[in-house]
C-alpha cells in the first residue's frame, strides 16, 4: 500500500540542511509573487536566505488565513487521562524509566474533569495519556467517551499509535479528530531518542495519521517536534507529509503543530536550539504552503509570542492548559509531560482575540450520538 513513507524516502538521503544554503534573497522574492506554492517553493521560505522577508512573508500570510478561516479563532483543551507508558523516550517525562507515582482517571475522576473544563467554557478538546494499550485501551476510551459526549461537541486524541480498526471503533465511540506527532521525521535520530518499546517503530508511527483518515476521523493533525533535529529539515518533511494527505483525503481536515521541547522530568537537553524567529519562519512558510490547513499553538509558548502569532496564521488555540493527570479538579502535585509556559485563563485569552478582532470558536462541530 502507497504511504507517505514512500514519499519521504525520495528525500530522506538528500542534503537538505546544506541545500537551504543554496537558496537565494532572489529565490525568495520570485516565490513570494506567486499565489501557488510547490514543493521546491516552500523549501525556499525555510531557507537562511527567507528571514529577512519575514515581513512580507507575514502579510501574506494573514491575508491567507482571512481568506480561508476568517477573523475566528478555536479554542481547546487538553485532558490528561493516564501518565502509563511502556515506552522509553529520551525527551519525555512520561517516560517508563522515570520513576514517579503513576495514575490512570476513574470514570468519576473523568467527570470531575468534564466539568471543572466545561465550567470555563470549553467545548472541544483533546484526549491525553502516556503510550500503553494496557491503560489506554479502546476499552477504556470508549468508556470514557460515554462521559465525555455529555460535555464535549468534539474530543480527539493524543495518545499511543493504533491499528485502523482501532480508530473506527473510536470513531463509532464519538471521537472525531486524531493528533499524532511524528516527533522527528529522521529515522536514525528516531531510533536514537526511542530506545525501547513498540514507539521505536518508525513506519507504524510515520503511518498513524493515515490509518485515522482510513478511519473516518473528521480531522488530523499532525507535527514534528522541534529540537530534536534541524528545524528546516524537520519543518519541511512536516510541510510535505501534511500535503500528501490534504491531497489523499479530500474529506479529512488537516492540522499541524509546530510543539518545541520544553522542560521536562529527565535531563535531555534538545540537539538543535529552535528560537522564536525559527518558529516564526517555519508557521509562516506552512501558511504560504498550504493555506487550507489549520495550524495549532499551545500553551508550550509564552504568552508574548502567542500574542503577536495569533494573526501570522493560527487557527486553534490551547488555553488554561494542564498536563497533569487530573489536572483540572484535582491539581495535585502529580508529574506533568512538560512544562506550561503560558498560564493565562480561557477567559482572559478570550478577551485578547476579542481586544485583536477575533471571535473565539467554543464549538466547531457536534458529537453525533
Amino acid at each position: 500500500m502507497m504511504s507517505f513513507y514512500h514519499v519521504y524516502e525520495q528525500v530522506k538521503n538528500q542534503p537538505l540542511s546544506d541545500m537551504f544554503h543554496e537558496v537565494s534573497g532572489a529565490d525568495v522574492e520570485s516565490v513570494l509573487q506567486k499565489d501557488a506554492l510547490t514543493q521546491d517553493d516552500y523549501f525556499k521560505l525555510l531557507a537562511p536566505a527567507a528571514e529577512p522577508y519575514l515581513e512580507a512573508m507575514a502579510q501574506k500570510a494573514h491575508k491567507l488565513t482571512l481568506q480561508h478561516f476568517g477573523h475566528t479563532m478555536q479554542l481547546f483543551l487538553p485532558l490528561y487521562v493516564s501518565d502509563y507508558c511502556v515506552n522509553t523516550c529520551k525527551y519525555c517525562s512520561f517516560s517508563v524509566d522515570n520513576v514517579f507515582p503513576r495514575r490512570r482517571l476513574t470514570l468519576e475522576e473523568v467527570e470531575e474533569e468534564a466539568q471543572a473544563i466545561a465550567e470555563m467554557g470549553i467545548e472541544q478538546i483533546i484526549i491525553l495519556s502516556g503510550e500503553s494499550m494496557k491503560h489506554s485501551s479502546v476499552e477504556y476510551l470508549t468508556e470514557i467517551m460515554t462521559v465525555l459526549k455529555r460535555y464535549f461537541s468534539s474530543v480527539g486524541i493524543e495518545i499511543q499509535p493504533m491499528d485502523q480498526a482501532d480508530y473506527e471503533a473510536l470513531t463509532a465511540s464519538g471521537i472525531d479528530n486524531l493528533t499524532v506527532y511524528q516527533e522527528t521525521y529522521d529515522e536514525t535520530i528516531y531510533r536514537e531518542l526511542h530506545t525501547k518499546g513498540p514507539k521505536r517503530d518508525y513506519r507504524y508511527r510515520l503511518d498513524t495519521p493515515e490509518r485515522g483518515c482510513l478511519a473516518g476521523m473528521r480531522a488530523v493533525n499532525i507535527g514534528g517536534l522541534l529540537g530534536l533535529d534541524d528545524w528546516r529539515r524537520e519543518s519541511f518533511i512536516t510541510g510535505l507529509h501534511g500535503q500528501y494527505l490534504q491531497n489523499r483525503y479530500l474529506d479529512t481536515e488537516v492540522g499541524v503543530s509546530f510543539p518545541r521541547i520544553q522542560p521536562n522530568a529527565g535531563s535531555y537537553e534538545p540537539n538543535v536550539h529552535v528560537t522564536d524567529k525559527n518558529m516564526v519562519q517555519a508557521m509562516l512558510a506552512l501558511r504560504l504552503f498550504l493555506p487550507r490547513a489549520g495550524i495549532t499553538l499551545s500553551t508550550r509558548e509564552k504568552a508574548a509570542l502567542r500574542d503577536q502569532l495569533i494573526p501570522l496564521g493560527v487557527t486553534k488555540m490551547s488555553a488554561a492548559s494542564s498536563t497533569k493527570v487530573g489536572g483540572y479538579a484535582q491539581p495535585e502535585d502529580t508529574q506533568s509531560q512538560f512544562e506550561i509556559s503560558d498560564e493565562r485563563s480561557v477567559e482572559e485569552i478570550r478577551q485578547l482575540l476579542f481586544q485583536k478582532g477575533y471571535q473565539p470558536v467554543m464549538k466547531d462541530w457536534q458529537i453525533m450520538s
